[in-house]
This record gives structure tokens, C-alpha cells and sequence, in this order.
């Protein structure tokens, strides 16, 4: 078992089964046994072209990783990587991975992994995923990669060095026609989400931000006190009410932006959605008593609890469905037929910006800067009139 020189290493190369072992000598560890790593071959050359790569790693600064695989590094990031971020996020970053990373190129040990792999793989991947989730799977090997380099674990990011290629064509977002929301709004009558998918429709907000609403966010305008006050302590017998949607279920509560603060002016048919929801979660609550978790929303289940936002697109696709509308809409895209309807009622784009807390105008920034909860009467005005005009019809 002759002993060889592999850069300032020793190490030997001895047969063992069908194949060869090589040992590479680093010293001795802390309880004084000796510390050596070791690789296993067909041939010697396998053998020591291998001790050549740990040599190089050591020499690198990188930590021996030669079974560290895709999958564990993926395992990690998903574990360590991605504190701070909201359960929604973390639970779609280990759907993609254990979906479409792992099952792939997992069980490639990843000192090994090279560039043409992440290539074949994310092409493979192109009739089946849209582009915009194909960066998405490739970001979470790129991160994985980079959280592994961070810990000396391999010596560069492959993922980094390959481009994301174009997937399948994207559903586009679609918009109700002002009959077809009609017809959502009939059929949602009879359903717990009716309140929610009114005021969705008719003011515009973000799902997550109907979802994060809270009852002191629902106001009255007090007209001897010239204030707006929560309706909780003031009733419904006012003439004009108001959302402050200033929350998300995103981290923290915040909204999206800082500038999608905003208060919405309610429209009556939003009112009397509201109205109604109120007297039937209050029959809700008595009916869960002891089970009742009072989180003070707006929007909740049966026994007070966040709504989860799967079975918010389920119940909403169950009224899209009796509507002979299909299956495949989703509730943000209420927030899509609101911005059409809202163009379609002669609306300057600039007002719709303010509506929906969009940034993408001078004047909604210079409104924001300065006023973090402006009152916007518009969309009411124009959804009272239109509504009430096609009702009326």
C-alpha cells in the first residue's frame, strides 16, 4: 500500500472489493483518533482523480462536501435560509423545491453538479411551467446553491451561470363582464363568501387584503362629530361608510407597498353586504361559543379563524362554476373586473391608480407622500351608478 503526495496531503491508494480506496491524511482530530477522508473506485486513477478534487476543495477553503447532494442543500435553504418570510412564502419555496427541484436533480451530490444539468433540467421543464414559475424553480436552486457557498460547502453557484429559459404561455388574468359580475354577485347570494366577493368586486382591494381586514377597519362617517368612527361602535345607521385598507396577511401585516395604504369610500351595495355578513357572523359566533377565536376580522370561518386562501379560490370557483362560468377564475381576478368596469365607467386611469393603491402614477405618488390614508369617493360614485343602473335595467 504505497503511499503518495496529493499537493501538501498524503494519501494511499489500497484495492478493496471490486474496486479501489483511497484515504487522504489530514492529521489527527481533537480525541486523537486519525482524521482522514476517503474515496472509493473502479480504477486508481478514479481514486485519485477524486482525492485531487477534496485536495483542491481543502486548498479552496471549501468544507469536504463529496456526498453533500442537491437535495440537502435545497433542504437547508428551505430550513435556514428563509427566516423572516411569511408562512405563504416559505410553503410555496418547499412546493416549487419538492415539486420540481428535488425530484429532478436532487440526488446529484452538488460538487458534481455542473451547468449543462441546470440547463437539461429547467429545459425539460419549459412545456410544463409558465416562465414566470420557471424563474421562480430556478431561483430556489440558485439560493440553495449560494446559502451552500456561504457555508463553504461548494466553491461556486452553477445555477448562477445559466440563463432561465422562456416556459409555456401564462393564463392571462381575465376580467368580468359588468353582466357576467352581476351574475357573480346573484349566485354569491347563497354563499358564506358573498360579502367578501362584494367587496372585493366593488372596491378593488387585494385578496390578501380582504382577508387581513379588521372589523375596526369597516368606519361610519359620524357627521355631528365630523370624524370617521369604526361601525362596531357607531351601527350601520349612517349614510356613509368607508374601508381603511391599511393591512395584508403578508409579513408583519404590511401591505404590498407603503403607498397601497389607502381608504376606500364604500359604495351601498358594499354597505349592505357588510350589514348583512355582520348579523350572520354574529350568529356564527354564538353558534361556535366556546370554539370562537375572536381575531376581530371581517372575513373569517366558522369558528373566528383567518381565512385560508385555497379554500377562499375554492368556495369563489364553486359560484364561478353555477354561474356557467368554469372553474379556472380566481379571486384576484375580482380586482381585475373592478379595473375594467372601472374604465368602462369613464374613470381617468390616474383615479383607478388611487382606487387600487397602485404607484405607477406622479400624481398617486405626490398623494401618498403626503397623505398615507386619503379618502377616495370615486369608485363608490361610479359603482353605485353603474350597478345600480344594470340592476335597474
Amino acid at each position: 500500500m504505497a503511499k503518495i503526495m496529493i499537493g501538501k496531503y498524503e494519501a494511499t491508494i489500497y484495492p478493496e472489493g471490486n474496486g479501489f480506496t483511497g484515504a487522504l491524511s489530514l492529521g489527527f482530530l481533537p480525541n486523537g483518533k486519525r482524521n482522514r477522508i476517503k474515496r472509493k473506485g473502479r480504477t486508481k486513477e478514479i481514486v485519485k482523480d477524486k482525492l485531487k478534487k477534496v485536495v483542491a476543495s481543502l486548498e479552496a477553503g471549501i468544507e469536504d462536501s463529496g456526498n453533500y447532494t442537491v437535495a440537502q442543500a435545497v433542504e437547508d435553504w428551505l430550513s435556514r435560509g428563509l427566516k423572516g418570510l411569511d408562512a405563504d412564502t416559505v410553503s410555496n419555496y418547499r412546493s416549487l423545491a419538492d415539486t420540481h427541484v428535488i425530484p429532478f436533480v436532487g440526488k446529484a451530490k452538488l460538487a458534481d453538479l455542473r451547468a449543462d444539468d441546470v440547463d437539461d433540467w429547467l429545459d425539460g421543464l419549459t412545456e410544463v411551467l409558465s416562465t414566470r414559475t420557471l424563474r421562480l424553480v430556478h431561483g430556489v436552486l440558485k439560493r440553495a446553491i449560494r446559502q451552500a457557498q456561504a457555508r463553504d460547502r461548494v466553491l461556486r453557484n452553477v445555477a448562477e451561470l445559466v440563463k432561465t429559459p422562456r416556459g409555456r404561455a401564462g393564463r392571462p388574468s381575465r376580467a368580468l363582464t359588468l353582466d357576467q359580475a352581476n351574475a357573480v354577485l346573484e349566485q354569491a347570494r347563497s354563499s358564506r363568501l358573498h360579502a367578501y366577493v362584494v367587496v372585493s368586486l366593488m372596491t378593488g382591494i387585494r385578496t390578501e387584503e380582504a382577508r387581513a381586514l379588521r372589523r375596526e377597519h369597516v368606519v361610519v362617517w359620524d357627521e355631528p362629530g365630523q370624524a370617521w368612527r369604526p361601525v362596531a361602535e357607531a351601527g350601520f345607521d349612517h349614510a356613509r361608510f368607508a374601508l381603511y385598507v391599511w393591512r395584508s396577511v403578508r409579513k408583519h401585516g404590511d401591505t404590498k407597498t407603503e403607498k397601497s395604504r389607502r381608504t376606500l369610500e364604500l359604495p351601498t351595495p358594499v354597505t349592505e353586504a357588510l350589514r348583512g355578513h355582520h348579523a350572520r357572523q354574529s350568529a356564527q359566533k354564538l353558534k361556535a361559543g366556546e370554539l370562537w377565536q375572536c381575531n376581530d376580522l371581517v372575513f373569517c370561518s366558522p369558528t373566528g379563524t383567518p381565512l385560508d386562501a385555497a379554500n377562499v379560490r375554492r368556495a369563489f370557483r364553486l359560484i364561478t362554476k353555477r354561474v356557467g362560468l368554469g372553474e379556472k377564475w380566481t379571486p384576484r381576478e375580482l380586482r381585475h373586473s373592478f379595473v375594467s368596469i372601472m374604465s368602462d365607467g369613464g374613470v381617468p386611469i390616474e383615479n383607478i391608480a388611487d382606487l387600487c393603491g397602485h404607484s405607477s402614477t406622479a400624481v398617486t405618488e405626490e398623494v401618498y407622500r403626503h397623505q398615507l390614508k386619503p379618502v377616495i369617493t370615486k369608485g363608490a360614485e361610479v359603482i353605485d351608478s353603474v350597478f345600480g343602473r344594470s340592476q335597474s335595467a
